[in-house]
């Protein structure tokens, strides 16, 4: 309870010094982010730590404990009220001709010596009662989100593998096709998903683990949602209803999400949430509100790419920040319950809804034997 309480005068001093006074508002976002975990679908600080030119790759050298060069340390994310984080073990598509598995065990190495690094801090979360218990005791609930289905190597032995290490959604591609799945931003070579993409989807299903499509085509995207069995997620995308961008959830997409119960996770990549030459905290707050138009409030989130981004909107400069964002929601009129849906209760229980869902699959279903044929199919 002291450090909530401490977390919550570390947030109202931020905004108050920001110019915003304390009235109904700040109350209500101090309420509502202290009540359930505000969940953050994105931050690549491993890949930041990996390529630092100080130290790349030095988790003892990159200290958190004081003021970083990126958008994350502990005291903003103190500041920001964040509690639980999926942070990304990105590897980029070219770690396919070095060896995918092994550049991708490394990141994962990465993430989790950040976490044991701090332990009064960070935790990692395996399951969503991991989250809550972890939450409750004040610290971030860390957990592990791979980018880029590449990085299994056409092997369902490798994607469990990474599933045993504590890796809880994979996005299906990155910003190229793999030999299974098309990608958002080249032309379709495989028309969406192949018959082992949706054999990859399955076994994601069968295991628990979140499928994410951010990054996928439309068409892609489409073919999940006619074949997955739990909930899927967009861990870092925003509305192409808003902003023409390739990366962005089409509004066909968003009015298939209340069927399946999915959420998209809004990001703050200033050219996903405008066209303007400086995106802004009101951009981001347009295409949180143009999900819940569409899909409803019951599927956003939110996804920033903290750290993944060489820029940021005015108004969300880093972690510490995200109060400011609900801040702004309440005074055009969310209530604490719409405001607790979007910080963590929507993808808390996509998670879990997805937990229960495996736990059935496994019941009847033995682990995917599935391999890929070199016709790609």
């Amino acid at each position: 309870m002291l450090r909530r309480l401490t977390i919550c005068g570390i947030m109202l001093f931020t905004v108050v010094g920001s110019g915003y006074a304390q009235d109904e508002h700040l109350q209500k976002v101090q309420r509502a982010l202290s009540s359930v975990p505000l969940f953050d679908g994105h931050n690549d600080l491993p890949w930041l730590i990996t390529n630092d030119l100080d130290a790349p790759g030095d988790v003892s050298r990159y200290d958190l404990r004081s003021t970083t060069v990126g958008h994350t340390d502990i005291r903003r994310l103190r500041a920001g009220m964040v509690g639980a984080q999926f942070w990304s073990v990105y590897i980029p598509m070219e770690a396919v001709e070095e060896g995918a598995a092994r550049v991708q065990l490394e990141q994962i190495d990465i993430a989790r010596r950040i976490i044991r690094r701090y332990p009064d801090v960070f935790e990692q979360a395996y399951s969503t009662s991991d989250v809550n218990r972890i939450f409750g005791s004040g610290k971030v609930a860390s957990v592990l989100g791979m980018e880029g289905g590449h990085a299994i190597e056409n092997s369902l032995g490798a994607l469990r593998s990474y599933f045993d290490l504590g890796v809880r959604y994979m996005t299906l591609t990155h910003n190229g096709h793999n030999d299974w799945a098309d990608a958002c931003c080249e032309d379709s070579v495989h028309g969406g998903l192949t018959p082992f993409g949706i054999e990859v989807v399955g076994e994601m299903n069968r295991l628990g683990m979140l499928v994410d499509l951010s990054h996928t085509s439309p068409e892609t995207m489409d073919q999940v949602l006619d074949v997955v069995s739990a909930p899927v997620i967009f861990s870092h995308s925003s509305a192409r209803g808003i902003t023409e961008h390739p990366r962005n959830v089409p509004d066909r997409i968003l009015r298939r999400l209340p069927e399946n119960g999915g959420v998209v996770m809004i990001t703050f990549v200033p050219s996903f949430i405008s066209q303007a030459p400086r995106a802004t905290l009101d951009d981001v707050v347009k295409h949180i509100e143009h999900v819940v138009d569409v899909a409803g409030i019951d599927h956003v989130g939110i996804g920033s790419d903290f750290d993944g981004i060489d820029s940021t909107p005015v108004g969300l400069e880093d972690v510490s920040t995200f109060p400011a964002l609900f801040l702004e929601l309440s005074r055009r009129g969310w209530t604490g319950e719409e405001l607790m849906k979007l910080a963590g209760q929507n993808i808390l229980r996509v998670w879990d809804e997805a937990e229960v869902r495996a736990s059935q699959i496994q019941r009847d279903t033995e682990p995917s034997t599935n391999t890929l044929r070199k016709s790609g199919k």
